[in-house]
């Protein structure tokens, strides 16, 4: 018997109210996908595509046009209650009382949804999170990442079972992204079903298990990521030759061809119409001898570039 879903939506339609005349905004345009329990679960799609009009929808912070939404099986109108306890979100701008400490912090939110002092979680949390040491500083003081981790912490006060993070890596280091995502991983490990927002694409291409694309406030593609990955029909071969290159070899089956060094050529192929063989014999062709060949496959930013194109 399977799991059913962590989030079910059904049809989700947005149209914002007209500012100035006309029908306004439709931001969501019928879009329908689940979100399967205890795994990463991607949601990318271009900047205004809908995705965080979807998450503040599942937060109750708007109101759905039509169609239906369910947070680990109730549904977020008729049990409104137990779908918002049964989520936690984690938003993009990091929004503190300054002062406050990152242990009144959560203190107050385990208050806010009515977890009995004697039961809330603020010290576990604050170590989960790698903040025990700074359980008494004021917000203010922190730094970026750790801003970062305590939004995370408070996120989990009431314990949900589903987590999404929209763009939780947005401007920082390299370094606080690796340490975010051990939080983030681990926290999936002991059970926790995340649902993570991106412009990282390598990121998701790297934590998910399974990715949605929105585009103009429609679902384009759902798929688990290997398939995804798989659907890019675009492979580069990287060639050098014997002897510099007069220009680019132009041939009505490369998608593209660029000179990056005197003597290496780029070319852009579908490999579905042809082989990299069949490339290397079409350079030749023009006078040249292939002295070294690179090929890359295509990745989750081919295929997202590929999708919302149009």
């Amino acid at each position: 018997m399977t799991q059913p879903p962590a989030i079910r939506i059904d049809n989700l339609v947005k149209r914002y109210a007209p500012t100035g005349g006309g029908e306004g905004k439709l931001a969501l345009k019928g879009v329908s996908f689940d979100v399967p329990q205890g795994g990463i679960f991607g949601l990318l799609g271009p900047n205004g595509a809908g995705k965080s009009t979807l998450i503040n929808i599942l937060a109750g912070l708007v109101t759905k046009t039509s169609g239906s939404a369910e947070i680990w099986g109730f549904d977020i109108d008729r049990d409104h209650r137990n779908a918002k306890r049964s989520i936690g979100i984690v938003p993009q701008e990091i929004v503190f009382d300054p002062f406050f400490t990152p242990f009144e912090v959560l203190e107050n939110q385990g208050g806010f949804y009515g977890i009995p002092r004697a039961l809330r979680r603020s010290e576990e949390l604050l170590r989960a999170v790698h903040l025990a040491d700074k359980r008494d500083a004021y917000a203010r003081a922190l730094s970026g990442g750790m801003k970062r981790r305590l939004l995370i912490a408070k996120a989990m006060v009431h314990s949900p079972p589903i987590l999404v993070l929209d763009e939780p890596t947005a401007g920082v280091d390299v370094e606080l992204r690796r340490q975010l995502w051990e939080l983030v991983t681990e926290m999936n490990r002991e059970g926790v079903t995340v649902v993570l927002t991106t412009h990282y694409l390598e990121e998701a291409e790297q934590l998910c298990d399974e990715i949605a694309i929105i585009n103009h406030g429609e679902l384009i593609a759902h798929k688990p990521t290997r398939e995804l990955v798989g659907m890019a029909r675009e492979k580069i071969v990287r060639v050098t030759v014997d002897k510099d290159l007069a220009g680019p070899v132009v041939e009505p089956h490369f998608l593209k061809a660029e000179v990056t060094e005197p003597r290496t050529l780029e070319v852009t192929y579908d490999r579905d119409a042809m082989s990299a063989g069949k490339v290397l014999a079409l350079i030749q062709s023009h006078g040249y001898t292939v002295e070294d060949v690179t090929t890359r496959e295509a990745d989750l930013e081919d295929v997202f570039v590929q999708l919302t194109a149009a």
